[in-house]
């Protein structure tokens, strides 16, 4: 359901029946195991509130769901961690804090992969969220519950973060709106730091209206977050034809699902029956992209990572003699293979010795990555690809080998590294009836026009 059409039924009938609706469906739907914990008691209470006009805005009554990474109040802030299994947020995050101001009620926190570190919520230490199409295959990550929640219609919007493609992905396999936003355009204030030079807060929603209002209602700067931009997004009107559309060919190569290729190609034809102009494009630095995330990202995260030692909050190994043992039984014990992993590859690459060879080469090439972006948003006004190599795949497939598992992030990495607006929408389904999406990527701070040109793509 659309948020229009949740307003709707609370107008015909009451805040509190809309969101005991919601919370029953969650629990009805637990084997996807979408969600970690509900917020059900806070959640009615302020549904309460808006019945009696205490809480109003433009989302007044209006349920969602926040990826469990986020601060929020009602339920513990796990980040799907053993790490942070019991801890209990001092605070919510700016995100969430924005969308309260507006009216909308946080019916829950849902599943992803620790301390979002994966591609396909299986690194959760809790247990994989399924896929809402077909319950025998990954529901993409890091933000894979956040997508399955709003897929199974249980609420009409949710929040995740995007570091590499932790939103577009899941938003395909599961066939919904996925936005990964400029890079500063919504604060990350009382969000579990990730990678903080690519770390993004987005949103998925079933229609492109809908993730235009959640987006405008979180954008804007916040003194608490100094990487935030002025609020620059205005929701526009639908785009007028003739913009120029680079459709990058160093994505549409065999190596890619036959289904994705063509699904994104009737897209394209869609596009020009509008009137817009395609052209193919290289983007040969895309080549490159995956080697100089999986340097920075590991690199940036085990830095934020360190502050998680059993002294000052979370998880603490008992039964230890020095404060050497206790660090490393903590961690051991706290963190799933993945974080050991991305651990271990950014301590190696920022150590003595190889820092010169690795971060900063890694740093450099980045750079020219985003020098090509430059050049062709000089030419062109949007560019246009899938989203990942495949559909969803199957639970387990891809577990045993981690190269696998991060060469499904090569199409989304590359506007995360530049800072870049990338969205993923619906284009349909493989021949086995999994979605399909595409992704759409502008130059910074074109957000407002990638959803314009969405939202006048979307079937009526």
């Amino acid at each position: 359901m659309t948020i229009s059409e949740i307003k709707d039924q609370i107008k015909a009938s009451s805040a509190r029946a809309v969101v005991e609706k919601v919370i029953a469906k969650a629990r009805e739907k637990s084997e996807y195991h979408a969600l970690l914990n509900l917020t059900e008691e806070r959640a009615l209470q302020r549904a309460d509130d808006v019945d009696a006009g205490k809480i109003t805005g433009k989302l007044a009554g209006v349920p969602f769901v926040v990826k469990d990474n986020f601060l929020a109040f009602g339920a513990p802030t796990t980040a799907a961690s053993k790490m942070l299994g019991n801890f209990d947020a001092p605070l919510q995050a700016t995100a969430v804090e924005k969308l309260e101001a507006e009216g909308a009620i946080c019916i829950g926190k849902s599943n992803l992969d620790a301390f979002a570190h994966g591609g396909s919520t299986e690194n959760s230490a809790f247990g994989p969220t399924k896929n809402a199409f077909d319950t025998t295959r990954v529901s993409g990550g890091s933000s894979g519950g956040s997508a399955v929640v709003t897929a199974l219609d249980i609420v009409p919007f949710a929040l995740g973060s995007d570091t590499g493609g932790s939103i577009r992905q899941p938003a395909s396999f599961n066939g919904v709106v996925g936005v990964k936003p400029t890079y500063g355009m919504i604060s990350r204030y009382g969000v579990v730091a990730m990678a903080s030079s690519t770390d993004v807060i987005g949103s998925f929603t079933t229609n492109v209206a809908d993730a235009e209002l959640v987006s405008s209602i979180m954008a804007g700067r916040d003194d608490r977050d100094m990487t935030t931009l002025p609020d620059f997004f205005q929701i526009q009107a639908d785009v007028k034809p003739g913009q120029k559309i680079g459709l990058i060919k160093d994505f549409m190569t065999d190596g890619v699902d036959a289904d994705v290729r063509a699904r994104v190609n009737e897209y394209v034809a869609g596009l020009k029956a509008k009137g817009h102009i395609i052209e193919d494009v290289s983007l040969p630095m895309a080549e490159y992209a995956l080697a100089i995330y999986y340097i920075i990202v590991p690199a940036e995260l085990s830095s934020n990572l360190a502050r998680y030692d059993g002294i000052r909050y979370g998880h603490r190994a008992e039964g230890i003699k020095t404060l050497a043992e206790l660090y490393g039984r903590t961690r051991d014990q706290g963190f799933v293979t993945e974080n050991k992993r991305r651990i271990m590859i950014g301590s190696y690459v920022l150590s003595s010795g190889y820092f010169d060879a690795y971060y900063l080469q890694a740093q450099k090439v980045r750079t020219l990555l985003i020098n090509e972006f430059n050049e062709l948003f000089s030419k062109y006004d949007v560019l246009i690809g899938p989203v990942a190599p495949t559909p969803a795949f199957k639970l387990g497939e891809n577990t045993a080998d981690p190269i696998k598992m991060y060469l499904g992030d090569i199409m989304t990495v590359p506007t995360s590294l530049a800072g870049l607006p990338a969205i993923s929408v619906p284009a349909g389904r493989s021949e086995s009836g999994l979605p399909i999406g595409v992704q759409l990527m502008g130059p910074s701070q074109s957000d407002a026009k990638l959803l314009a040109l969405a939202r006048s793509m979307e079937v009526k």
